[in-house]
């Protein structure tokens, strides 16, 4: 039996399994199993490929999308640019090859609710999801801002050095941080959301739950919002269709 799967940590949010399983009987899908394998260390991650010998492809999730890239043999182009990685096929020889489906699904999921006014974005966080959204941002010609808990370049500020006329400049914000998802949804980014108006566009990555605290704040102010859950929808097809083409490059 092929086994397909999930690493990350935690993975009580995780909507792939479901997803998945229902595909699989849907489509009438034998001799396959997606399970999710929680990970206390990435260090686990050369164990879990020597336990599990019929593993046939794997998603990655928070917080090892950057971290796996290590562990890997090769990079797609893609992932190499991005420098973070979501989806792991196995090649016909084993050997492991790292893509990113993020960038595809984060462009397609935000396109249709870009305005003239979303000139400037930031990006809170600095994590692999991150890397995925600043990839997007400089496809589309819109200069960005990462906000971090501890910057380390120009292109990084710190959450605390944030003020109402930074809000104010940059009316795409884009929250690529675990902050406010199950079970912890009393949590948000520390930002001035007093700033946040009508032009600006919130675009939360996380889907579960559909409405974040940072959601919620965002609408109290009248900014549009939108969660992760389209974007999922749309790199969770993707997964798929490397691995039944990795797969079928092996015959």
């Amino acid at each position: 039996m092929k086994t397909y799967g999930l690493i990350g940590n935690p993975l009580t949010h995780s909507f792939s399994a479901a997803y998945f399983r229902e595909k699989f009987r849907k489509e009438k899908i034998s001799g396959v199993c997606y399970r999710n394998f929680p990970l206390a260390d990435i260090h686990d991650f050369p164990h879990l490929l020597a336990a599990v010998t019929d593993l046939a492809g794997l998603n990655v999730t928070i917080p090892y999308k950057e971290s796996v890239i290590p562990f890997l043999d090769e990079l797609d182009s893609e992932a190499e640019a991005v420098g973070a990685v979501n989806v792991v096929c196995f090649l016909p020889d084993r050997r492991t090859r790292g893509y990113n489906t993020d960038v595809t699904g984060f462009r397609k999921a935000l396109e249709p609710y870009l305005k003239p006014v979303h000139r400037k974005a930031l990006i809170l966080g600095t994590g692999g999801a991150s890397r995925a959204a600043a990839r997007v941002l400089e496809q589309l010609n819109i200069p960005f801002l990462f906000v971090s808990r501890t910057p380390v370049n120009e292109r990084e500020t710190a959450y605390g050095d944030l003020n109402e006329q930074i809000i104010r400049s940059h009316r795409l914000i884009v929250q690529t941080t675990p902050l406010g998802m199950t079970p912890d949804t009393d949590r948000c980014p520390p930002i001035p959301y007093r700033a946040l108006g009508k032009d600006h566009l919130l675009f939360d990555l996380i889907y579960n739950p559909l409405v974040t605290r940072f959601m919620q704040k965002g609408e109290e102010q009248g900014a549009v919002v939108v969660n992760g859950l389209e974007m999922l929808k749309i790199q969770v097809q993707e997964p798929w269709k490397l691995w039944i083409r990795v797969s079928s490059s092996a015959r």
